[in-house]
């Protein structure tokens, strides 16, 4: 992931240029890691030990915490707070309104910083509008969250997981194409032309 270097440049008049665009109503805190190419909009706060990729897209009013590592051309959307303890991959959409925790159990009344749960979003993955991500747990590559869903154990790469609980009713290729597997368990996209074979429950790209 392109996160760990915050590339910058200089202008005819010496002085530094971001690589990157915040709009004006934005706050970056001091340290704050931003790649080239990416563009925070609207009311948004990125926090000072947060490091983001390059070619990243961030909607209105988004919050992302100290902490946290978002890859490469991660779109998220309006209204989402990306909180500590949460790695986001490269190529990762949230959709609007959808929500992290971090914690399992808070109480407003008790301290649980050190209790946070690592959550990770694997490369390529979307997650939907208003879904909702119980902490400590990972979704698989490429794997589809539907809107709304409450999801709240892990997700094997390539699922479609909707509703409260998130249950899986089938398989997506990377280009987000429904699956439909054979008897010998295997599949085609007819967009990428890529063949995908299930076995013992997990669905691989072949090579």
């Amino acid at each position: 992931m392109g996160v760990n270097v915050l590339s910058l440049r200089f202008n005819n008049s010496d002085q530094m240029e971001k690589e990157y665009f915040v709009h004006e109503s934005s706050y970056v805190d001091d340290g704050a890691i931003i790649g080239k190419g990416t563009k925070i909009w609207h009311f948004s706060h990125i926090s000072g030990t947060a490091r983001i990729g390059d070619m990243c897209n961030f909607g209105q009013n988004v919050y992302i915490d100290n902490g946290v590592v978002i890859g490469d051309t991660v779109k998220i959307q309006n209204n989402v707070s990306v909180y500590k303890g949460v790695i986001v991959e490269d190529g990762v959409f949230l959709g609007p309104s959808m929500v992290f925790t971090n914690v399992i159990n808070p109480r407003s009344f008790i301290e649980r910083k050190t209790e946070f749960r690592a959550t990770f979003v694997r490369k390529g993955a979307t997650v939907g509008a208003n879904a909702t991500i119980v902490c400590g747990i990972e979704i698989g590559a490429y794997a589809l969250i539907g809107a709304g869903a409450v999801v709240n154990k892990n997700v094997p790469p390539y699922a479609v997981m909707v509703g409260n609980p998130a249950r899986q009713i089938g398989w997506i290729s990377q280009t987000g194409l429904k699956l439909v597997f054979d008897n010998a368990g295997n599949a085609i996209c007819t967009e990428e032309g890529k063949v995908y074979k299930l076995q013992n429950g997990l669905v691989n790209v072949e090579i």
